[in-house]
């Protein structure tokens, strides 16, 4: 996946695997703390989180080909999967691909369940909701707008918008990211082949250009020092990070928010052309975080880089308390370059999240936003269960930075006890760089499962 462009393609299963009728049938109850936990795992098949789009808000898709039969469904469970599901986005921009085709008198919810569903979704759910794409769009969609428009905002309507074709989402999504069930791209070309000629045919991609010489975006991190007398921050990181740091540590929402796309594109060009960028221009320090955020999903390898991908999504069989350990390890084998970029940047968001009572940015909510911004695999998207080890990694990256990016005497180290170590350390100081050398455990970290921590991330422990 081009890094993450802010669709993640998330499926909510990997891969085949027989789904379990027992988990959705009618007489479960919902509200024991055992089956909470189980909500977070992949159990349907039909959701989707796939990144961002180009926008840079998360999108989210739902496919009603996957939805089982009427009869084996629990729906007011299915409806509580679905608000754990969109709680994790909701308080920042997010885009939802509806892909209608599969929806059959076997699988359809009644009227009144849909009715109350939309009651049920208050405003926190549809204030950042910022489009809702409708793809294969049927009559009976336009029936049920019909019934439902007398209780939809004229605000919200504006956010829908139906699509005939697939083709159709490229110029609002990063197609490539899109993992389509087979099912929808079979019918999809049914569709094609019986309108053929009245489809207008999809614009030819102009080949890559050549890279300006003052390129900052969608280069390599060799690319930008060569070109930067050696130096190893790359210029568009190290202003976003003093810019931050001095202006937006206790903005609330930092990280959260998207920004005006034709701002983003104007700054992107700026810095590509080496011109000079002031923030202070626009009057919003969430421009400066969105940049940051596109750089890094730019990036023509991920941060974290291919190689580790599967490590990384191993964390989550690691013991507890090994876990600090194992992200000591894993980052050891990544290349100086990369490592020397990674320990910059996580030190820094280690300071908006020491800063989180004012920015209600803490380690977990920094780790959901940056996650798939730092690794995505070398092929297709990330899927849905591989959220829950990537967003844990960054989080371990963050909470327990300095010990995470502390050099043993034997490289790769750090010993079992380095949690216990990091309780009885002294606190970071503010505004230091970070530096691989020696840097000295972080207190503040309380004993393994003290910590609040969110229920995507405590299921899979």
């Amino acid at each position: 996946m081009s890094p993450g462009s802010v669709c993640f393609s998330l499926r909510v299963s990997e891969g085949p695997r027989a789904r379990t009728p027992e988990r959705w049938h009618r007489g479960r109850v919902l509200g024991h703390p055992g089956e909470q936990q189980n909500m977070s795992q992949p159990d349907l098949e039909e959701l989707a989180e796939i990144g961002e789009d180009r926008f840079g808000r998360r999108v989210i898709t739902f496919s009603c080909c996957r939805m089982p039969p009427s009869h084996e469904l629990n729906h007011r469970r299915l409806l509580e999967y679905l608000k754990h599901t969109l709680d994790q986005y909701v308080e920042s921009d997010y885009t939802i691909v509806y892909f209608h085709y599969g929806l059959n008198s076997r699988n359809k919810p009644s009227l009144g369940w849909l009715q109350s569903t939309y009651k049920e979704f208050d405003r926190r759910y549809k204030k950042n909701l910022k489009a809702l794409y409708v793809v294969h769009p049927t009559n009976f969609i336009k029936v049920l707008w019909t019934v439902f428009k007398p209780l939809i905002s004229h605000k919200f309507g504006r956010k829908v918008i139906y699509f005939n074709y697939l083709s159709e989402l490229r110029e609002h999504l990063k197609y490539g990211q899109l993992i389509v069930p087979p099912e929808v791209l079979r019918y999809d070309e049914k569709l094609r082949n019986l309108h053929r000629g009245q489809v207008p045919a999809p614009a030819k991609t102009p080949p890559p250009r050549p890279p300006l010489p003052t390129q900052q975006f969608g280069v390599s991190l060799q690319y930008l020092k060569d070109k930067n007398q050696g130096e190893l921050i790359p210029p568009v990181l190290r202003f976003t990070v003093t810019y931050l740091r001095e202006k937006g540590l206790r903005t609330e929402g930092l990280f959260r928010r998207s920004a005006s796309v034709h701002t983003i594109r104007e700054i992107q060009r700026l810095y590509n052309q080496g011109k000079p960028v002031n923030f202070d221009d626009y009057g919003d320090v969430h421009i400066p975080a969105v940049i940051l955020k596109t750089f890094l999903r730019e990036l023509p390898q991920p941060l974290l880089t291919f190689t580790a991908y599967e490590q990384i999504l191993g964390i989550t069989s690691v013991e507890s308390s090994l876990r600090v350990s194992r992200c000591h390890q894993i980052l050891q084998s990544l290349p100086e370059h990369n490592y020397a970029v990674l320990s910059y940047l996580m030190g820094f968001l280690h300071e908006v999240s020491r800063e989180s009572i004012f920015n209600k940015m803490n380690s977990s909510n920094l780790a959901c936003v940056f996650g798939l911004n730092l690794i995505w695999p070398s092929q297709g998207a990330s899927s849905l269960s591989a959220l829950v080890p990537m967003n844990l990694f960054t989080e371990l990256l963050i909470e327990y930075y300095e010990m995470v990016f502390s050099t043993q005497e034997a490289r790769g180290g750090l010993g079992a006890g380095a949690v216990e170590a990091g309780e009885r350390s002294g606190p970071v100081s503010r505004g230091r760089t970070p530096r691989r050398p020696g840097l000295a455990p972080r207190a503040s970290a309380a004993p393994d499962g003290a910590r609040e921590t969110p229920l995507v991330l405590e299921a899979s422990r």
